[in-house]
């Protein structure tokens, strides 16, 4: 007898079962498609929602400083004596930004130094080459050394004006800019000093350079060499901008890598946007579409543009990549957007783009 009311109390349960999953199981399959389509447009892809909300194209985007960012790097290997910049700093191009370790070129300068020094007095008092073509060449030769030595003594009188302003020990603005005037003119002699020297050594009816002359050359040479190389322990600015990253530390060793980045510049007078575009929403894109930026930061807000360029070919994603490349990847369309007027974003800010179809911004004319 307890056998059978167990097996009869199996039964009911197994029954009830069956009745539930019956009920809920077709419930919820049915429920499914409408949950799905109440779904708010904001959680698909971005690039899916361009269409069904007005705009013509959107894509992820990031901030950058007009002309993009300058990552300065060390040009030769050595250890950081002097970080000359700090963070917001503005720069001009020719600053110098780091100073690398240079005793050991100060003392190979000043060795090439005697020696170009011995081999012209040596010179002086030798032979004297005759004809014009010859005394033409000598002069040339004597004026691009002065002048690439005075090149190196300016250099040196903006670099004191320049820490010196910086330390706060003296040296208004007007000595800085004064010894960076002088650079300037120096350069623009030794330019015209070699261009004479080149005419010179082009002159028909040159003779061959004598025993003493060959020697000055070499001695001169081996002293430009020495010049430069003490001259690229200076790492400087390539261009006007605003620092934006300062990672060189005073003791750090450092090589010349894309890798091991010193300084990063900017130029924040403008701000840019660099954005990617699905292959699919090519067609629809111009120079000088308007365009509209919004960023997380700023929520509610909208920041104007307008498209200043498109990309010729299609390639990988660099902004919303993550990991190693895989085969369903889509290849992207870069773009350039110009922001209008100074919005307050920062470079680096990863932002939305949407484009408007069929309109031109108005950016303000520049007096």
């Amino acid at each position: 007898m307890p056998r059978g009311d167990s097996s009869l109390n199996m039964l009911i349960v197994a029954a009830i079962l069956a009745l539930g999953v019956g009920y809920y199981v077709p419930q919820t399959f049915s429920a499914k498609p409408a949950a799905d389509s109440a779904k708010p447009a904001g959680d698909s892809v971005m690039p899916n929602t361009a269409t069904k909300s007005g705009w013509a194209a959107s894509a992820a985007g990031r901030v950058e400083p007009m002309g993009g960012e300058i990552r300065v790097a060390a040009p030769v290997p050595g250890r950081v004596a002097e970080v000359l910049v700090a963070l917001n700093d503005k720069v001009v191009a020719g600053d110098p930004l780091v100073r690398l370790d240079d005793e050991e070129l100060i003392g190979r300068v000043n060795a090439a130094l005697a020696e170009a020094a011995v081999r012209k007095r040596e010179r002086d008092n030798g032979e004297m080459s005759t004809g014009k073509p010859a005394q033409d060449r000598r002069s040339a030769e004597d004026q691009v050394a002065s002048a690439e030595r005075q090149l190196v003594q300016a250099r040196e009188e903006f670099d004191r004006a320049y820490k010196a302003r910086r330390n706060g020990q003296s040296g208004p603005d007007a000595d800085v800019e004064k010894t960076r005037d002088g650079v300037n003119k120096t350069k623009e002699r030794l330019e015209q000093a070699r261009t004479t020297l080149r005419k010179a050594l082009a002159a028909d009816g040159l003779p061959a350079p004598s025993r003493l002359e060959v020697a000055l050359t070499a001695a001169r040479a081996e002293l430009s060499a020495a010049d430069v190389a003490l001259e690229r322990t200076r790492v400087r600015a390539p261009s006007p901008g605003t620092t934006l990253q300062v990672t060189a530390k005073v003791g750090e060793v450092v090589t010349p890598s894309p890798e091991n980045v010193l300084v990063v510049l900017g130029d924040l007078s403008a701000l840019r946007v660099r954005a990617e575009i699905e292959e699919r929403d090519i067609g629809k894109l111009r120079v000088g579409q308007a365009a509209i930026i919004r960023s997380d930061a700023f929520p509610g807000k909208d920041f104007d543009g307008k498209v200043a360029s498109l990309g010729q070919a299609l390639g990988p994603s660099r902004i919303g990549q993550r990991g190693p490349r895989r085969p369903t990847d889509v290849d992207m369309l870069e773009i350039m957007i110009d922001l209008i007027g100074q919005p307050p974003l920062l470079p680096g800010m990863r932002v939305d783009v949407y484009l408007k179809p069929d309109t031109t911004a108005n950016a303000p004319q520049a007096n």
